[in-house]
């Protein structure tokens, strides 16, 4: 990883939010020698920001079967800056099954996406066991992975720290940028909060379950396709299981509906009985914020004092890594060109 010195060392910047992408900018630009500070609105934003509720699947090519190459390209970027910085990346593929009445899902999936191999029954049970008999045919990505959110977005902020970075939480006030002198460098990850500068921003909600199955075994997120409801399901340590799949066009962050629950919970069942006797932990919903063409970007100000690093959409945890490199190189280097960096333009 790059690590760009000229035009770093000393300066002053703050960084508004502190999910994924805000913890990513601060901890790049504070180990290049900027004086950070990090602020978020939120007390406990490990909790209670959008990233919180995101299935960390650092999968670039499973990705490519619904987003733009640009996503798959600097998503394996991402991925790979992500295992040179936490130890905790389980870097163990990912599995992608569909019922045998929804084989052209399957099919479906196969044609858009790249850099798999096709298994049949036998080798579904070989990588996991506990699926052996259940799906005909499956695609497995080896070169993917996953992190345990909580414990991912906690590491960071750990780092962050360690770096004497300086950290205000539940400062509403100063977490704008009209509060921050002038001779600072503001880098905006707020999110739906910096709608005002980026009046394109819409909200996506997603919704996600926690459950506890110590009858299930998996050693890589499974996904299972579905006309209706696909489905994921990333293994976390201690028996729980994120499992996720809404995507609705909606800016509602209230409680997931028992709709979505039944669904959820559905799929689960459908990709394996034995989670019928799962413990539900937890039951959440967060709204992620996206531009029109659901990739994330970096909306610079014509004098480079602030910096709008947002529009995450399902990719922040993917991308995070990218974005923060990409705004080093633009502070480090005024001629620094990057698809994902967009000049005085209001996105």
């Amino acid at each position: 990883m790059r690590v760009l010195q000229s035009g770093i060392e000393g300066r002053e910047v703050t960084v508004l939010g502190a999910g994924v992408l805000g913890l990513w900018q601060a901890l790049l630009l504070a180990r290049a020698g900027a004086r950070v500070r990090l602020f978020d609105r939120n007390a406990d934003p490990l909790s209670e920001s959008a990233s919180s509720y995101a299935g960390a699947m650092l999968a670039p090519d499973c990705e490519s079967e619904a987003a733009p190459p640009i996503v798959r390209d600097l998503g394996r970027q991402g991925f790979e800056l992500w295992r040179y910085v936490y130890p905790g990346v389980k870097f163990s593929g990912s599995l992608v099954v569909a019922s045998p009445r929804d084989t052209s899902e399957l099919m479906r999936f196969a044609r858009m996406t790249e850099r798999y191999e096709k298994l049949d029954e036998a080798q579904v049970g070989e990588l996991e066991p506990d699926l052996a008999g259940r799906f005909s045919s499956a695609l497995y990505f080896a070169e993917e992975g996953h992190v345990e959110t909580p414990a991912a977005l906690a590491f960071l902020l750990d780092e962050v720290r360690r770096l004497d970075v300086e950290i205000v939480f539940g400062a509403a006030g100063a977490a704008r940028p009209e509060d921050i002198t002038a001779d600072q460098t503001i880098v905006d990850c707020r999110g739906l909060a910096a709608r005002d500068a980026l009046p394109t921003l819409r909200g996506v909600r997603g919704e996600r379950l926690i459950i506890r199955c110590t009858d299930v075994r998996l050693s890589r997120p499974v996904r299972l396709l579905h006309p209706r409801h696909p489905l994921y399901v990333v293994p976390w340590s201690d028996h729980r299981f994120m499992v996720g799949a809404t995507v609705l066009e909606s800016e509602d962050s209230g409680p997931v509906t028992v709709r979505s629950t039944l669904e959820l919970l559905g799929a689960a069942y459908s990709l394996s009985p034995s989670f019928g006797e799962a413990e539900i932990l937890d039951i959440g919903a967060g709204v992620r914020p996206a531009f029109p063409d659901n990739v994330p970007g970096i909306n610079v100000s014509p004098d480079l004092r602030v910096v709008h690093v947002n529009g995450a959409y399902r990719h922040g945890f993917l991308l995070a890594p990218v974005l923060a490199e990409a705004v080093l190189s633009l502070l480090s280097e005024s001629g620094c060109v990057h698809p994902l960096v967009h000049r005085n333009q209001r996105a």
